[in-house]
């Protein structure tokens, strides 16, 4: 079987999909042992020491156009890592990792709500739809079917936190996608890397770091492996054999796979509420991301 195959391209996103489930309940795993700031620093440390020699040449080639893009660049990284993955991080010691798996699932329809106010594309009665039964699936999973806990914000935090972080995720792939960056996407990685690196520092110096032990370092070094490249040069490869749109839904699978490893390995129970709640995420987003197809 050849992963070149178009037959067998869909094992790219799968792939990816899996790494970022199992680094979603690594996450929750790991609240214990080490600090949010910590393993959010040590994983992108990791990736840029790994990244460095196989991206010094093409960085040095691309300098003149890096010297015309790093704002953009800074930008792109105060959200999709720093901002995004931080406040994750920090969700993880308040909800469980099922939630957060089926929190990211909905970060399409916040993509589309978002792509309205800046790249002025308004959506079609059926994506509003389907935006809607998303939203109402996720507030039946973060009540836990009991809609009166909306009056009770500390009741669940870390699920706000989750929203909040998936929601600035989403202005991510909007300005990626309204600035169409001319750049190998492996060096436009490596260079956001290094500004995360950049932003942590203040952070860093202002609250120290956790050491490493036996207890957290394998963690950081699967976060800052398999999701931070492995997972991303897969989805990048994904897109390019199975197109934007087409490899996106593949991204419905995390809750998912997120649901089934927090389950064997950190014993979280799956009520009907996630049954429910996953079902409406998971048929909204497919409605709203697949709406030009309805109307053709």
């Amino acid at each position: 079987m050849r992963i070149g195959n178009p037959r067998f391209a869909f094992i790219l996103p799968l792939i990816a999909v899996l790494i970022w489930s199992l680094n979603i309940v690594v996450t929750r795993y790991v609240v214990d042992f080490i600090s949010p700031l910590s393993i959010s620093f040590y994983r992108w440390l990791l990736a840029f020491i790994v990244l460095t020699p196989f991206m010094i040449l093409p960085v040095w080639r691309h300098r003149i156009q890096l010297l015309q893009l790093w704002p953009k660049l800074a930008l792109l990284s105060a959200f999709g890592m720093v901002l995004y993955q931080g406040l994750a991080y920090s969700a993880a010691h308040y909800t469980t990792a099922t939630n957060m798996g089926l929190i990211n699932a909905f970060t399409p329809v916040f993509t589309i709500v978002i792509a309205i106010f800046i790249l002025k594309e308004y959506p079609s009665p059926l994506t509003v739809l389907g935006c809607g039964i998303s939203f109402m699936g996720l507030v039946l999973v973060i009540t836990q079917g009991e809609f009166a806990r909306l009056i009770d914000f500390g009741q669940y935090f870390g699920d706000l936190l989750m929203v909040l972080a998936v929601f600035l995720y989403a202005f991510y792939g909007v300005f990626l996608k309204k600035w169409h960056i001319s750049l190998p996407v492996m060096v436009s990685l490596y260079i956001q890397i290094l500004f995360a690196l950049i932003y942590h520092l203040p952070f860093v110096y202002w609250q120290g770091l956790d050491a490493l032990n036996a207890n957290n370092t394998a963690s950081v070094l699967y976060a800052g492996i398999f999701p931070s490249i492995f997972a991303t040069l897969l989805w990048m490869m994904a897109v390019q054999r199975l197109g934007p749109n087409s490899t996106s839904i593949f991204m419905n699978f995390m809750p998912v796979f997120t649901a089934l490893i927090a389950y064997f390995w950190l014993g979280e129970q799956w009520g009907i509420y996630h049954t429910v709640g996953t079902a409406l995420t998971i048929l909204g987003v497919l409605l709203a991301q697949n709406s030009r197809l309805w109307r053709s």
